[in-house]
């Protein structure tokens, strides 16, 4: 568990990415280069470092939508009869290429045979 200092020092942290300066302004007290090695040590402790990455694994899943809410967007768009019929196009678009559904098919023809192909990386 961590202490409310730390809390403080890691959620300033998260801020503004400044390790020394979330170290001095959680209360730590340190002179000179020692804040600046004393936050880092603090960023290597198990606990500090468990809750920054919660904390921000958090951060961003509240502030980056993910694909069913992307989809969910879509879909709202391509139903909804107010927007315009180019862009409720492209939304059902996007939904089509999200599933697969545009597949590009492509012949490739193989001009070497196996035995050529191994024979030339030999010679390299």
């Amino acid at each position: 568990m961590l202490s409310e200092q730390q809390k403080k020092f890691a959620d300033l942290y998260i801020a503004s990415g400044n390790a020394k300066q979330a170290y001095i302004e959680a209360g730590y007290k340190a002179k000179g280069n020692a804040a600046e090695a004393s936050a880092s040590r603090l960023l290597r402790n198990v606990k500090v470092a468990t809750y920054i990455e919660e904390r921000n694994n958090s951060l961003q899943s509240d502030r980056i939508a993910d694909m069913e809410e992307i989809k969910r967007f879509w879909s709202e768009t391509v139903r909804d009869g107010e927007v315009d019929l180019k862009h409720r196009l492209k939304a059902s678009e996007y939904i089509a290429k999200t599933n697969a559904a545009f597949i590009e098919k492509r012949e490739v023809a193989n001009t070497h045979s196996f035995e050529s192909l191994l024979e030339e990386l030999e010679d390299e």
